[in-house]
């Protein structure tokens, strides 16, 4: 069984993609297994091997004790025979599945797949992807037929960037199999590195639409505090004070209004919805969760840009400072950043913003967004927009603000942090 030749280090693992997900994962298996690492990015396994997390989310000790070898050429998977994909699977300028790298990674392993081999996909994907899209590839590349010649699994990521605390080990990890064997073995191997356990899911389908359905649910829920917000605003109460008072009932779900981006939860519902599509049904929660947070920075824009008028700024000579643009606190991590969203609809317009980001890399703001990240502050802004609860800003005070800002000053604490701390500045928040 390939489990116990993997423990004796007959066969080894290779993880394809080692992005915020993969690079844990095959760090982890390191340390059991031996480890082939591939990435098309030369830049990044460069670093890799100098035992440097490109996405700046483990530290060097990560490294340590680990059998690995990072590569980005092909030939090197040939070595390996339990293949652990993990590549992002984004959405197109359409709110489209955008399969490009699913299915590149996935005719990479039908080049080198050989009699015996495991699959394994974490990507997250619609329901059936797995079987429709990725398996098909495999199998017209190698010539192989799947359970006869080689074996598939689907267990999703649940990578939290940032979070110290809900880690890869620490998180129960799903797991499917494409026949009762590949079940068995797949949680064997995944059980070696997850203290947490395993959850044996019925099917690849299953597995696939658990992952599917946890973003979908919590970017529901967060959609319903956003429509919250609206409404308070128009009432003239805070939002937060409003889930305060309403968090005293023991079975009230505390979520929190704000910008819903990143690489999952304002990305996956896509997935389901597309599927929903090819079956003739239309999703209309799920939609409408998605209408409203991908309106927000227009919402939040609006609002902001109408005190500023009303205390008097001309709009077209103001000034506004942005603080964060990555997608979440304390994490470099910008993709599908809504904070950028709101950074074009300020300057729609005609208003100049400057940004700032203690995490976010310049270069990597500026090949995605076409933005520059400024270095310091300038001390004649007309409005502030704190965006991302980093830690570094979590110790400003008001008078840090107005220091940096022409009188009047307007602050939009998105997250709330100041709320009930600033009595000079016209403070606005969700």
């Amino acid at each position: 069984m390939i489990f116990d030749q993997l423990l004796k280090k007959e066969k080894c693992i290779s993880v394809i993609g080692l992005g915020y997900v993969g690079l844990p994962i095959a760090l982890e298996f390191a340390k059991k297994f031996k480890v082939v690492g591939f990435d098309i990015s030369e830049e990044r396994v460069s670093l890799m091997q100098n035992n440097i997390d490109p996405s700046k989310e483990l530290k060097e000790e990560a490294f340590f004790n680990t059998e690995i070898s990072f590569t980005t050429n092909n030939d090197d998977l040939k070595a390996a025979h339990f293949h652990v994909v993990a590549v992002p699977t984004p959405i197109d300028i359409n709110n489209l599945p955008d399969l490009t790298p699913l299915v590149k990674a996935s005719e990479t392993v039908g080049k080198i797949v050989k009699n015996g081999d495991y699959i394994i996909f974490e990507s997250t994907v619609y329901p059936g992807a797995t079987e429709e899209v990725c398996i098909p590839i495999i199998e017209k590349l190698s010539g192989l037929k799947l359970n006869k010649d080689f074996k598939v699994g689907y267990s999703p990521e649940r990578i939290n960037p940032g979070d110290t605390v809900h880690t890869l080990t620490n998180v129960v990890k799903v797991v499917s199999g494409s026949d009762n064997e590949s079940l068995e073995e797949i949680a064997k191997v995944y059980e070696t590195i997850i203290k947490a356990g395993v959850h044996r899911a019925s099917s690849i389908k299953v597995a696939e639409a658990a992952k599917v359905i946890e973003n979908t649910q919590r970017d529901l829920n967060i959609a319903l505090m956003n429509e919250l917000s609206i409404i308070f605003s128009k009432i003239g109460i805070n939002t937060f004070e409003v889930l305060e008072a309403a968090g005293t009932k023991w079975n009230f779900l505390k979520f929190f209004p704000g910008l819903v981006g990143g690489h999952c939860i304002g990305v996956d519902p896509y997935y389901l919805t597309f599927k929903a599509n090819q079956l003739g049904h239309h999703a209309q929660v799920i939609t409408a969760g998605r209408s409203v947070n991908d309106g927000m920075s227009k919402t939040l824009v609006t609002g902001l840009v109408k005190e500023m008028i009303i205390s008097g700024k001309n709009i077209a000579h103001s000034k506004v400072l942005v603080m964060g643009i990555t997608f979440k606190e304390d994490v470099a991590d910008i993709r599908n950043s809504k904070v950028a969203d709101v950074i074009k609809e300020l300057q729609s317009y005609g208003i100049q913003v400057d940004i700032t980001d203690p995490h976010a890399d310049n270069k990597e703001v500026k090949e995605e967004y076409g933005l520059e990240v400024s270095k310091g502050y300038s001390n004649d802004y007309d409005a502030i927009v704190v965006a991302v609860s980093h830690k570094e800003y979590l110790s400003m005070t008001e008078s840090d603000f107005e220091k940096i800002m022409n009188n009047p000053g307007i602050l939009f604490d998105v997250k709330g942090l100041y709320r009930n701390k600033f009595t000079k500045l016209k403070y606005l928040s969700l």
